[in-house]
């Protein structure tokens, strides 16, 4: 039997971790930390706060996790956590949003405005940050315990992701994300992403969007340069950046600081490797200093311990 509580540890911390590793230096370019690695948890830098701080990747997926911990929960239930954090610092480790992405911001506005949810995400093609992939894995987690499958379990990470980012684009990452997510946590080996990257890519031919993301679906995906994977904030890099930063690592640990040391989108990129490094390692697998460093560690595990009890039930 799954220890649901564990995997939900699993990956919500191993996300918050990467998140926190990134903050201190989001913006830096390659070039400034492969003159000065990141190697632990640092404070300060980009942002006045101490180490373990978190950003929004950790903010907006908490927001999430809370709205779907609610057998009633409903689209409109996530965006008014989305309002209690831009709106009013909730859900963030110092009572402040400090850090917020432009198409996520837009469409919260429209939602406080009077927009349906379904109709607040942003749909240009500058619409295509990686605001969705961010939190998608709390979607995911609700989905495998709760065994909703096919068209459900589709329609759930396309109405997640859609609330800010409903471009066909970003949806698509979303849904290649938690395909391969779906397969690790299956079965936890490295075997299992590649043999999730190969399902999506047939799954989702019929999506024309799904082009962009051709070289995911190569067989040397994984053995691509350093210089060769792009680190900012357009979706199909991050994913991109991601998947490759726990394809060629065999830890937790290695994998967020090579993600992190990639530049540009730091937090972002590593929160989504470390999710899915969480997954694959499991929570004792996250150095216990860093478990120890978090802003607000022991609510996040409340918060993963509600989630467990309301949806294995």
């Amino acid at each position: 039997m799954k220890n649901y509580n564990y995997l939900i540890k699993s990956v919500i911390l191993g996300h918050a971790v990467g998140d926190a590793l990134g903050v201190p230096v989001e913006f830096c370019t390659r070039e400034e930390l492969d003159a000065n690695p990141v190697t632990d948890m640092r404070g300060f830098g980009t942002y006045p706060y101490p180490a373990g701080t978190w950003s929004d990747d950790t903010s907006m997926s908490l927001c999430t996790l809370e709205a779907l911990s609610h057998k009633d929960w409903n689209l409109s239930r996530i965006m008014d956590n989305f309002v209690k954090w831009l709106d009013q610092g909730e859900f963030t480790p110092k009572g402040v949003c400090f850090d917020v992405g432009n198409t996520s911001r837009e469409s919260i506005l429209r939602y406080m405005q009077g927009a349906n949810p379904h109709e607040c995400g942003g749909a240009e093609e500058y619409d295509n940050g990686n605001g969705s992939l961010m939190r998608i894995h709390v979607a995911v987690l609700y989905a495998y315990v709760n065994k909703i499958r096919e068209w459900d379990w589709f329609a759930l990470i396309d109405n997640v992701s859609a609330l800010t980012h409903s471009h066909d684009r970003s949806k698509v990452a979303c849904l290649i994300y938690s395909t391969v997510f779906n397969f690790i946590m299956m079965e936890q080996t490295k075997d299992k992403i590649c043999e999730g990257l190969k399902f999506a890519a047939d799954d989702l031919a019929f999506l024309p969007e799904i082009e962009h993301y051709e070289r995911l679906f190569k067989p040397d995906f994984e053995h691509l340069s350093r210089y060769e994977i792009k680190s900012g904030g357009y979706v199909v890099d991050t994913l991109e950046a991601a998947l490759w930063c726990i394809l060629t690592t065999e830890n937790y640990r290695d994998c967020v600081l090579k993600a992190v040391n990639l530049g540009e989108d730091t937090d972002t990129v590593a929160a989504i490797a470390g999710g899915l490094a969480g997954a694959l390692y499991g929570y004792d697998a996250i150095p216990k200093e860093w478990l120890n460093t978090l802003a607000k560690r022991e609510c996040i595990e409340e918060m993963c311990e509600r989630a467990a009890k309301v949806w294995d039930n």
